[in-house]
């Protein structure tokens, strides 16, 4: 990618800019014809939308977390936008609602009531029938993605994924696959990826930072020419944008990952397993077998701390456990302290564990554990304790053994 020609890569996003503005052009006209609409109107929807302004695409389902009203928060610093004398823009929208959703429609209601203002008819459009076709044409020809979910709602976001690909350039919310594929070299955010208990405040906020960031940053940058009449900085990001999904949201990736982190590991244990007459895969069922039938017996009391709380950074004391192990013993068991700062009376923030060893054989398949903690974070501390077995994933991780203090 870095080895395509400026000229080659901006002249064909050019080109396909022109297809999409042509296939938008002939859809309005479609849309104007089943409503009888005047001859002037149909003449109008001929020569809707410009070849050589920001382009700027909207294509989804039309959930209402999805906002795709956002930019209406404000139509008249919208207006003006769109009709800048020296760096004008252009907007497409497309999608659909789901039948039984009003709310949804009531978005493409207030979408196409815009559109229908004489100031901004010809570089605001709604093109209706949303489908495959149409999208290929958008996530190829539009300068920039915009996507404005309700954030944390937005599961995952593939048309930006696809839009990136293609040299198109992301606006969005830090949700979805955008929270994760972000950089300022590639794309832009709109806000810091904040969550706001009232959704009106939150629609406020979130609008006029996109006002702002499509006036001091994507305009700007779109329209920052050199000698040669391209935009060599927004190129760069096209570039930097289709390098970086086709590296990290691709299905090569996908498989590779799936091929490094699960199929070569289960291969190799499938070897060791099958070896010696599958000797290591008999001592697991065995081991299994006796974990199954002893395990009930296994109880754990609450770990207790030599020093009280609240604890300070770099307070150290020790935790002791008793374990009632049964038929078990130490060899064949992990205890774990299990502990972190208190969020609420039952509920610890970021968990964290500790490995306890033995320190006394009480008899009867009875033992105590201890270990050392060092207060790495200062404030009321919440401790519980549990035991698992020892062995591969197959045994640690079965839900059926584990017991909690």
């Amino acid at each position: 990618i870095d080895e395509i020609y400026d000229e080659e890569l901006w002249n064909t996003h050019q080109i396909c800019r022109s297809h999409l503005i042509n296939i938008c052009r002939r859809r309005m006209i479609e849309q104007h014809g089943q409503r009888n609409a005047p001859r002037a109107l149909m003449k109008h929807a001929e020569s809707v939308l410009d070849n050589d302004i920001l382009t700027i695409g909207f294509a989804r389902r039309f959930a209402t977390y999805k906002r795709a009203n956002l930019l209406l928060q404000d139509p008249d610093r919208l207006e003006a936008i769109i009709n800048s004398n020296v760096h004008p823009v252009q907007f497409i929208f497309a999608g659909k609602a789901h039948p039984r959703d009003n709310e949804g429609k009531e978005v493409i209601k207030a979408l196409i009531q815009f559109a229908n203002r004489l100031s901004v008819r010809h570089r605001f459009v709604f093109i209706e029938d949303y489908d495959i076709h149409l999208a290929r044409y958008l996530i190829s020809g539009a300068d920039v993605w915009l996507n404005t979910p309700r954030r944390p709602m937005e599961a995952c976001g593939t048309s930006g994924m696809k839009a990136a690909l293609n040299g198109v350039l992301n606006v969005s919310i830090l949700d979805g696959w955008w929270d994760e594929g972000y950089s300022e070299k590639w794309g832009w955010s709109i806000g810091g990826g904040e969550e706001y208990d009232d959704p009106q405040y939150q629609d406020q906020v979130e609008s006029r930072a996109l006002y702002n960031i499509l006036e001091n940053d994507v305009i700007p940058c779109f329209y920052e020419r050199e000698g040669n009449n391209m935009p060599s900085r927004w190129i760069g990001m096209m570039k930097e944008s289709m390098k970086m999904a086709l590296r990290n949201f691709s299905s090569h990736r996908m498989v590779r990952e799936y091929e490094q982190r699960y199929y070569e590991p289960i291969a190799k244990r499938f070897v060791t397993l099958v070896a010696e007459d599958a000797k290591e895969a008999v001592d697991l069922k065995n081991q299994r077998k006796r974990l199954r039938a002893s395990w009930e017996k296994v109880r754990i009391e609450q770990p207790i701390q030599t020093k009280k709380g609240p604890y300070k950074i770099g307070d150290a004391f020790q935790t002791t456990t008793i374990v009632h192990l049964g038929d078990l013993n130490p060899d064949e068991v992990e205890v774990e302290l299990y502990y972190g700062i208190l969020k609420s009376l039952n509920l610890v923030d970021q968990s964290h564990t500790e490995p306890m060893f033995v320190v006394e054989n009480l008899g009867n398949g009875t033992y105590r554990y201890s270990c050392s903690l060092t207060c790495k974070m200062s404030g009321r501390y919440g401790f519980t304790a549990r035991v698992v077995p020892k062995g591969d994933d197959f045994i640690r991780l079965a839900p059926e053994f584990i017991t909690w203090a």
